[in-house]
């Protein structure tokens, strides 16, 4: 009796010992192969399982997402719909009053092409989906032929903390570098070097020359092409639809290299992935999947595809550390930097009044045809995130609006909408006004705020007046 015990017990320290030996064998190889298993995890379909999926266990041919159509969805209910393979029909995750402000602000903006895409942070839940463009109807949000332009500062700013770069430090340069970088002022110059600015500072107010120098100086195009990758560049993020990758090419030169980090072309984003760069920062480092289809109908009324209802987290892809870093920068941009007009009245009174929002401007011009690119991406609150924002405005010719513009007046309307103290709704927004009202149940809910400092005193009728109207004319931050 006693040596089939102690027989047993051998067989399982063996066993123990075996699987130990091949786990040291394999984690070399997984560490080698990060990059290929993230683009080969991003193709697999995310099988849930529960009660919520009992209406996905008849197989379909095509599946059930096949054929959802954004380009023309139908938002003239309290649910948005938009139209599936043959005869199916996809009910949306979309806040029809939030939808319907969105393509408004975009037409009223007269841009020639817009994009607006909000989602919940804490489930990925896809809020708004809007679109607006001239000619035939497209789905631009998924398209990623803009330039990311300076919101790929956002990766490069993740890769200098990586890289050990401290937030307090303060980095001279000559001032410039707004429409292009040259050799001369990659190189110090304590001579010429008359302004200096922290990272934060730097990416706030889109400090071109610093960034260009930090990257010269701290990266390589390994280490820079790898955060970017991780944070969705190169390769197809999990969604429910088809979303064009968004891309970057780092160039072998040193001055092609630093223009680029410093979002000098090169490199292409979709709105999709914008608002998922500003969610995974949001996250802590955590990239989760984000939904826009909440059920799939089949042509007898059958439900042949369900959201899932729990959180579903894909990939770590920053240190929760480096993530806090970059949301700490990115609250500069609203802050005291390129978004501190268009969030602003004309007296410095804020828009979103104790409430932090962590954001990034982006802006480039294509000469032929000349094409105004202008970007917003970010989330609110900055420090309890509820969502996340990417806004892309074209504008070709004169401009009424940009991307900053609207981008302000989305989260004004999500926080009035919620009850947030001293947030009125934007002024030219003709939509139900729910303020204090919950999506569902009809309990009254009022956003967290950011600080405990009590409203300014000045604070009455005509100076929230003063702000409306502010908000009609102000200039680009």
């Amino acid at each position: 009796m006693t040596r089939r015990v102690v027989a047993a017990g051998m067989r399982q320290w063996i066993a123990l010992f075996a699987a130990a030996g091949i786990v040291a064998a394999t984690l070399p190889f997984v560490r080698r192969h990060d990059g290929q298993i993230v683009e080969m995890l991003s193709k697999v379909k995310i099988a849930v399982t529960g009660d919520d999926s009992g209406a996905n266990k008849k197989k379909l041919d095509p599946p059930a997402l096949t054929g959802v159509d954004l380009a023309n969805l139908d938002d003239r209910r309290e649910t948005v719909t938009a139209p599936a393979h043959g005869k199916r029909n996809a009910d949306l995750t979309l806040d029809a009053i939030y939808q319907r402000a969105a393509v408004s602000m975009l037409r009223q903006g007269s841009v020639y092409e817009g994009s607006v895409v909000m989602t919940d942070i804490r489930t990925g839940r896809v809020l708004v989906w809007a679109n607006h463009n001239q000619g035939r109807a497209r789905d631009l949000a998924r398209e990623a032929n803009a330039p990311a332009a300076s919101i790929f500062k956002v990766v490069t700013g993740a890769a200098l903390i990586e890289a050990g770069v401290p937030l307090g430090e303060k980095f001279c340069y000559s001032g410039g570098g707004e429409r292009r970088i040259v050799e001369r002022d990659l190189e110090p110059n304590p001579d010429r070097d008359k302004y200096c600015a922290s990272l934060g500072m730097a990416l706030g107010r889109s400090l071109n020359i610093i960034f260009a120098r930090l990257a010269k100086e701290r990266l390589n195009r390994d280490k820079l092409h790898g955060t970017a990758r991780r944070l969705g560049f190169g390769f197809s993020v999990p969604f429910d639809i088809p979303v064009e990758v968004s891309t970057v090419q780092l160039p072998e030169d040193g001055l092609g290299f630093a223009r680029t980090a410093a979002g000098f072309w090169n490199t292409t984003l979709s709105p999709f992935q914008g608002v998922n760069l500003a969610q995974t920062i949001a996250n802590g480092g955590e990239m989760i999947r984000s939904h826009v289809v909440e059920r799939v109908v089949d042509e007898d009324g059958e439900t042949v595809y369900s959201r899932p209802k729990q959180r579903q987290v894909f990939k770590r892809v920053l240190h929760e550390r480096t993530a806090w870093a970059v949301a700490r920068m990115m609250e500069q941009t609203v802050r005291n930097g390129t978004s501190f007009k268009s969030f602003h009245d004309r007296a410095g009174r804020s828009f979103l009044p104790n409430i932090r929002v962590a954001g990034k401007t982006g802006t480039l011009v294509r000469k032929k045809p000349n094409t105004l690119y202008t970007w917003w991406i970010g989330f609110a609150p900055a420090r309890k995130p509820e969502v996340a924002l990417s806004v892309l405005v074209t504008n070709r010719g004169k401009w009424r609006v940009k991307g900053t513009h609207v981008a302000s007046d989305m989260l004004r309307l999500y926080f009035a909408d919620r009850g947030a103290k001293g947030v009125r709704y934007p002024l030219r927004f003709k939509g139900r006004r729910r303020r204090g009202e919950m999506d569902a149940g009809g309990v009254p809910k009022v956003v967290p705020s950011d600080s405990k400092k009590p409203p300014a005193k000045g604070d009455s009728a005509q100076s929230a007046q003063n702000a409306e109207s502010a908000a009609a004319a102000r200039a680009d931050g």
